[in-house]
């Protein structure tokens, strides 16, 4: 009897599956706790094929960080539509970011917590990822904030800070959310939105508070 054949697939589908598998295993298990064979009966491949795919347990990291990672800045981007007023942009940007962290809690568990805690290079790559949101929040209030009070002169520093704290306080709130049933990307965003809002939209207008003098 001859040998069984199975159905030839594309290397860039079989590829994604084994991606997708090892988020999963990654997301929930950890990366430390996470086995080759685990991730190759989940993906339905054998574990030298996942070998000869991806080389290695840290190429495959590796790559499921950028694929997530890039999955997740494209969503935000997206959710973002120029020309609207800058609280609505904001509004927009935040739920396709929580929208995106609900619907993907294994790929946010290897973004927001596996790459940062298992050292280089995977804690570069998040960091990259990060980066890139940050950049892309600052230039929105930037734009926004010099459009609105017509002060060309707005300290980089003040802006980039607040993009900063905004991200900072956005990914908490994604691992909260995820943590707790019955929140949604909605609820998450309007959460987010009170929270940061207020202060945001003073410095739109140029009507930024200041701390009170030293004492001598």
């Amino acid at each position: 009897m001859g040998a069984v054949k199975t159905k030839r697939m594309p290397r860039a589908v079989r590829e994604q599956q084994m991606l997708d598998a090892a988020v999963r295993i990654f997301g929930q298990r950890g990366y430390m706790a996470a086995s080759m064979d685990e991730i190759a009966e989940l993906a339905g491949v054998s574990k030298p094929l996942v070998y000869l795919y991806l080389n290695s347990k840290e190429d495959l990291f590796t790559a499921c960080i950028r694929r997530e990672a890039a999955a997740l800045t494209e969503a935000v981007r997206a959710g973002v539509r120029p020309g609207l007023p800058a609280d609505r942009q904001l509004w927009d940007g935040l739920r396709a970011f929580f929208a995106h962290t609900a619907e993907h809690p294994d790929g946010w568990s290897v973004l927001h917590l596996q790459a940062r805690t298992h050292g280089e290079p995977f804690a570069a790559e998040a960091a990259a990822m990060r980066a890139e949101i940050v950049a892309f929040v600052t230039r929105l209030v930037a734009v926004a904030a010099r459009e609105a009070h017509r002060d060309p002169d707005l300290p980089e520093h003040e802006v980039a800070g607040l993009a900063e704290a905004l991200v900072g306080a956005a990914e908490s709130l994604a691992a909260w959310a995820n943590a707790t049933p019955g929140t949604t990307a909605r609820q998450a965003a309007a959460t987010l939105m009170n929270f940061a809002w207020a202060g945001l939209g003073n410095l739109m207008h140029g009507q930024m508070w200041t701390p009170p003098a030293e004492p001598a």
